[in-house]
């Protein structure tokens, strides 16, 4: 087992995918009992800054938070920063139901790691662009996985096995790019 790396977050599925990628750069991922505190924002960045702030000084070690977002454009960037409410109130036949007079179901995914240590707060963003499905499909992944079909893909995520999604996936790609970050600098 490499160095261990704490994220604040009770998502095992977003423990996971990061975890997946750090491993091939020597790290490990630790879930910790620190709240994440989200502020309300428009911005990805903004929330997983305040948050990675904010569970630094509680926790006074180095620690990551995660953020996504589903973008969709015909409804102008709905739900964003706002998903996973969206997820637990109207869920995927809600999300497919507000779709369901478009043709355009172009959309893409934004990750948002932001990682607090002793010299500050680094933050590494990625997109995945793609489409929503018609239906959805799959039984993999979480939350709108299974209506997500990033580009160049024909399967939702929920059809993607965990290393075949980190391929295409914003949260692989995020944490591809701190994986990269890391091995040039030392985090206490």
């Amino acid at each position: 087992m490499g160095a261990a790396i704490a994220i604040a977050t009770g998502n095992r599925h977003k423990v996971e995918e990061i975890n997946n990628v750090l491993r091939e750069c020597g790290y490990e991922v630790e879930p910790v009992d620190a709240p994440k505190i989200e502020i309300q924002s428009n911005s990805l960045v903004e929330i997983a800054l305040f948050a990675a702030s904010t569970a630094y000084s509680l926790l006074h070690r180095p620690v990551m938070v995660e953020d996504a977002g589903l973008f969709i454009e015909p409804l102008n960037g709905f739900p964003g920063p706002y998903s996973a409410y969206v997820y637990k109130t109207i869920g995927i036949d809600g999300l497919l139901r507000l779709l369901s007079s478009e043709n355009n179901r172009k959309a893409y995914f934004k990750s948002v790691i932001a990682l607090a240590y002793r010299d500050g707060i680094v933050v590494f963003e990625a997109e995945t662009p793609g489409e929503i499905a018609r239906e959805p499909r799959g039984t993999q992944g979480f939350g709108f996985d299974p209506v997500f079909i990033p580009e160049g893909s024909e399967k939702t995520f929920a059809e993607m096995s965990l290393e075949e999604k980190n391929m295409f996936s914003h949260r692989g790609k995020a944490a591809k790019k701190l994986c990269a970050w890391l091995k040039g600098h030392v985090v206490k």
